[in-house]
């Protein structure tokens, strides 16, 4: 993620920029105050005038994390006209995340990454999880339509993809490619077909 160029960037969006590479680097414990306005070219107090502190700095970078995603996932589920096509396009949004061009290269699922150094019961790993229970409630809903509304069995399938993407972005983030999420996306496929028929 490198940041823009444009000099009409706000301090705000420069300070975010610069933090989203950073955490997503080096980690958010490793990465300190000076090393973000730094990055971003702007002086400490700009920091402190637009976020109270590196806590709310790391949540909005959560937060953008999450929207990213979700801009990845609309992308795609545009493209799809069945609901196995509306599961396909979850694991795509992955697999885009896995290829995209990250400053150090791909570590795995960011939101993730930062829930792993936050304390247990922390409002960010709270935000993790909730990212994460709305990208299962997305694979039920498909689900849910080819499976003629059966819900428990939609929620069961939906679990399973959602471990099996999860399994699938902690390998990709140890090799650095989406290999692995497309081979979930092709057993996630085959687990569909087999229903199907």
């Amino acid at each position: 993620m490198s940041l823009p160029e444009s000099p009409a960037q706000s301090a705000r969006d420069r300070l975010l920029g610069a933090a989203s590479v950073l955490f997503y680097n080096d980690g958010i414990a490793a990465t300190g105050i000076d090393a973000i306005v730094k990055k971003a070219g702007v002086a400490k107090k700009s920091l402190y005038n637009n976020f109270e502190s590196k806590a709310e700095l790391v949540a909005t970078y959560l937060e953008i994390r999450h929207d990213e995603w979700l801009a990845l996932y609309a992308r795609r589920v545009q493209q799809a006209s069945t609901p196995k096509e509306g599961v396909m396009a979850v694991f795509l949004a992955y697999e885009d995340h896995a290829e995209f061009a990250y400053e150090r290269g791909f570590r795995g699922c960011g939101l993730l990454n930062a829930a792993a150094e936050l304390p247990a019961g922390a409002p960010g790993r709270v935000a993790v999880r909730g990212h994460k229970e709305q990208v299962e409630s997305i694979l039920t809903t498909h689900l849910l339509t080819m499976m003629d509304g059966d819900e428990a069995k939609a929620q069961r399938m939906a679990r399973h993809f959602s471990f099996l993407l999860e399994g699938a972005m902690s390998r990709a983030g140890l090799e650095g490619n989406g290999e692995c999420v497309r081979q979930a996306k092709a057993m996630a496929a085959g687990m569909m077909e087999a229903f199907e028929g």
